[in-house]
Order: C-alpha cells, then sequence, then structure tokens
C-alpha cells in the first residue's frame, strides 16, 4: 500500500505545510512506513489535488496496489481528492483538518480526532455514499454561501466570521420565493425560505442542516423551510448553528 499525502498551503488561517511535512515524516517512522512508501506533495492551484488524486490513483489501480490518500486542508481539498480518486478501484481518502470550516468530518468526529496523525494511518477504510457536494442548498443559505467571497478579502475575516456577515447582508435583502418540489413522487409547492439536501449534517463551519443525515445509510435527508419574518429566523440562528 502507498500512501499520498496533498497538502494546501492556503486553506485555513494558516499554511499547513510549514510544520506538518516533519510531522508526517515522523508519524510514517512511528507507524512503520519506509520512505518509499509515503509521498508528499503540496497542491499549487484550483483542481491540482483533483489532478494528483486522479494521477495517482489511475497508476494504483493499474500496478495493483493500495491507494491511501490524505488531503491536508479543508472541505474543498478534500471534495477535490475525492472526485479525482472516485472509480478507482483499492483508493480510500481521508482528511486532516487544516481549512476553515471542516464540515464533512464533523459527522464522524472532532477535528483534534482527525488531526491525529497516529490514528489516522492506524485506521481503516469504510464505504460512504457520494454526492457532488456534502449538502446541496437552495434558497437564503446559497444566497450566504454566494456571498461570503467578498468578505475573506477583509483583513481578519475568517470563514465562520465572513459567513456571519453574509448572513447579515441577506437578511436585509429579498428572502423567500416560491417553490415546487418533486420528491419520491410526491409533487408539491411552497413557500419556501431555504432547502437543503443533506448527505452530511453541517456546512458553514457548524450550522448544522441535517442534524440526522448519515453519508453511509443510501439516502439523501431533504429540509425544506418555510418562510418566516426576519425577526423569527434572527432567533433561530443560534439554534441552527
Amino acid at each position: 500500500m502507498h500512501t499520498l499525502f496533498l497538502l494546501n498551503p492556503t486553506a485555513g488561517k494558516t499554511d499547513c505545510t510549514q510544520q506538518l511535512p516533519q510531522q508526517i515524516n515522523a508519524a510514517a517512522a512511528r507507524a512503520g512506513l519506509a520512505p518509499e512508501e509515503y509521498t508528499i506533495r503540496i497542491t499549487t492551484h484550483a483542481g491540482h489535488a483533483r489532478e494528483l488524486a486522479r494521477t495517482a490513483a489511475a497508476g494504483a489501480q493499474q500496478a495493483g496496489e493500495p491507494l491511501r490518500i490524505f488531503t491536508a486542508g479543508g472541505d474543498g481539498t478534500f471534495n477535490e481528492a475525492l472526485t479525482g480518486a472516485y472509480g478507482f478501484a483499492g483508493t480510500a481518502v481521508g482528511c486532516l483538518p487544516y481549512g476553515s470550516g471542516n464540515d464533512f468530518l464533523r459527522t464522524f468526529g472532532t477535528r483534534e480526532e482527525f488531526l491525529d496523525l497516529d490514528a489516522q494511518l492506524a485506521g481503516g477504510a469504510v464505504p460512504i455514499d457520494l454526492m457532488q457536494t456534502n449538502i446541496c442548498a437552495a434558497g437564503l443559505d446559497a444566497q450566504v454561501a454566494y456571498g461570503i467571497p467578498k468578505f475573506r478579502r477583509i483583513p481578519l475575516c475568517g470563514g465562520e466570521v465572513s459567513y456571519l456577515l453574509s448572513i447579515v447582508e441577506q437578511l436585509c435583502g429579498h428572502i423567500g420565493r416560491r417553490v415546487e418540489y418533486t420528491i419520491d413522487g410526491e409533487t408539491f409547492a411552497v413557500d419556501c425560505l431555504m432547502c437543503a439536501i443533506c448527505n452530511g449534517r453541517t456546512y458553514g463551519g457548524g450550522f448544522c442542516a441535517g442534524p440526522e443525515a448519515q453519508p453511509d445509510d443510501g439516502w439523501l435527508d431533504v429540509f425544506i423551510v418555510r418562510k418566516v419574518g426576519r425577526l423569527t429566523i434572527a432567533k433561530l440562528l443560534s439554534m441552527y448553528k
């Protein structure tokens, strides 16, 4: 088995590539991995983790060798590696949470647990269901997500702060729309504030859209929130968090 570490230097608040390679080398030695049994690569551009994962997974499948890939970054880096490795037999993908949100892993455990390199290298693979995204949203939460990038350009506005600022902005504008849904053969229309189709539980740095969602149960959990007033939304935000 070969192990590939993909490190994203732009994920999160600090550059993980400054200290993590040395920590990986030490953990690999404790796990009994020879230098030729693992590789550390640093991503250089958007989509690079997908490219590296696809190349490595294709090569491992051709060689008949199991491969495990660990991404050091956020949900975006992890998603790139998943989509790159998807469809190749014998490849498993894991995550070291160095991003700003790290929402996918909240379904399974804490950030501290997944930062434990010794435990990660000793762990085994489990199957999960795959969507193109962990949670697909429409309505207020999608509008909030669309507005986040401009706030991230402001100094000291990390992932969670920029998310909250975008919420405030959207609450000051138009909210709600009439939406028609067809789910499991049933069609109905709703004056809708937002909708979330969930494979995992949280997004936006911990906002819990699907508290009972399980990525390995073969189901998508669909949550539809009817249109309510701004005051009600403000009161419910802390509960949603």
